[in-house]
């Protein structure tokens, strides 16, 4: 569903891109909380999901380039909002989803860059906010068990694509550059991504499964399901000659995770890295959604060259290199690590800024204190 140049008018291009960028600064603040905090209470989450929203940002880069066909001459793609927003969070998840827009747009000239607004605003604002906030709905009703959080994930990422085909219609009505009714852009788009989100919802909820079987402290959207394991100790008679207990004994060291962090996020690179490299081998070569209607019903008639048309990486394609399917792996590969690095770039800064404001607030309070007992002192001498 990534949006050209020339498909929607510079006013509400402009508006878009303020709205695109006021939700990017929003996230910034709210994924502080979500990846620089104190892990909560019962024990999920915290500062170890940070190391996931860069993982997360590249995972999504890389499925997208699998197109899945949905119809006669048309395929469609993943979106990424709901896995994003369920698995890190929904405001690390838009950030995650702008990432891939941002790379798509400047690398592979997909996605027009006067455009970027408007794809922020629909791919990674509308469907982050609409599919995690039927995600927690659906979780407030249902069992608390794992398989819940699962079937909440199928539906939220089921319903948020045909929303962004909802939110493209409405943009297209304001600024819209062809005379096509909006009615039949309405039915066409709406139609075809209900389709298409099937798909998403299948791919959100097999992936979401997969990481709440192997590590489900890793996943936003499941904090909270169950406590935290405890260590029970049931008091042992002492025997009659035994020496006595100290009066503290010390803490028993917190167990270790079943399969370290940096495991996980290995595992999870080999993933995008082979869906990049080789399946996108298998992807369907038809048009997506968008652009299936945009060409039967003429919107495509004003579309404007990409800026970035002359890139050596254009249309997922290695400049040079004949071979279409290594030339195409090789790209993708490469998005995959450029999405990587300025995916967990964006999550370092976030994460160092909420430590160092954490910090000055305890300095702050440290001193505040310190001169409290001076003045007691100075108070008691008196």
């Amino acid at each position: 569903m990534h949006v050209p140049d020339g498909f929607i008018d510079a006013p509400v291009s402009l508006a878009t891109g303020a709205v695109a960028a006021a939700a990017v600064a929003v996230s910034l603040r709210g994924a502080r909380r979500e990846l620089g905090g104190t892990a909560p209470a019962d024990g999920l989450g915290g500062e170890r999901t940070a190391p996931l929203a860069g993982l997360v940002a590249a995972f999504v880069f890389a499925v997208q380039m699998l197109n899945f066909p949905v119809a006669a001459g048309t395929s469609g793609h993943l979106l990424g909002g709901a896995l994003a927003a369920i698995l890190v969070g929904p405001f690390t998840g838009v950030l995650c989803i702008s990432v891939v827009l941002l790379m798509q747009a400047v690398l592979f000239a997909d996605g027009g860059l006067t455009a970027l607004g408007v794809n922020i605003t629909d791919m990674a604002v509308v469907t982050t906010l609409v599919a995690y906030g039927l995600f927690r709905l659906l979780l407030a009703v249902l069992p608390r068990r794992r398989s819940s959080v699962t079937a909440a994930s199928f539906v939220a990422a089921l319903v948020s694509v045909p929303a962004a085909a909802c939110a493209f219609t409405l943009l297209y009505a304001l600024g819209g550059t062809t005379d096509v009714p909006i009615g039949k852009v309405f039915t066409a788009m709406t139609g075809v991504h209900v389709l298409i989100g099937i798909g998403e919802a299948v791919i959100t909820a097999l992936t979401v499964g997969a990481v709440l079987a192997v590590r489900p402290d890793l996943v936003y959207g499941a904090r909270g399901l169950t406590a935290p394991l405890r260590l029970r100790t049931s008091p042992l008679r002492p025997a009659p000659d035994a020496a006595p207990a100290p009066d503290a004994a010390p803490a028993p060291a917190p167990a270790k995770p079943a399969r370290s962090t940096r495991r996980f996020a290995l595992a999870g690179l080999l993933t995008a890295l082979a869906l990049a490299g080789v399946g996108s081998y298998y992807a369907s070569a038809s048009p997506d959604g968008l652009e299936k209607v945009a060409h039967d019903k003429g919107i495509d008639s004003k579309t404007e060259e990409h800026a970035a048309k002359d890139s050596p990486l254009a249309d997922y394609q290695v400049a040079d290199i004949a071979d279409g399917r290594i030339s195409g792996g090789l790209a993708g590969v490469i998005g995959v690590g450029a999405t990587l690095l300025v995916g967990t770039g964006v999550t370092w800064v976030v994460v160092r800024r909420r430590r160092g404001r954490a910090a000055a607030a305890e300095n702050g309070t440290a001193a505040t204190g310190t001169a409290d007992n001076g003045t007691a002192a100075t108070g008691k001498t008196a």
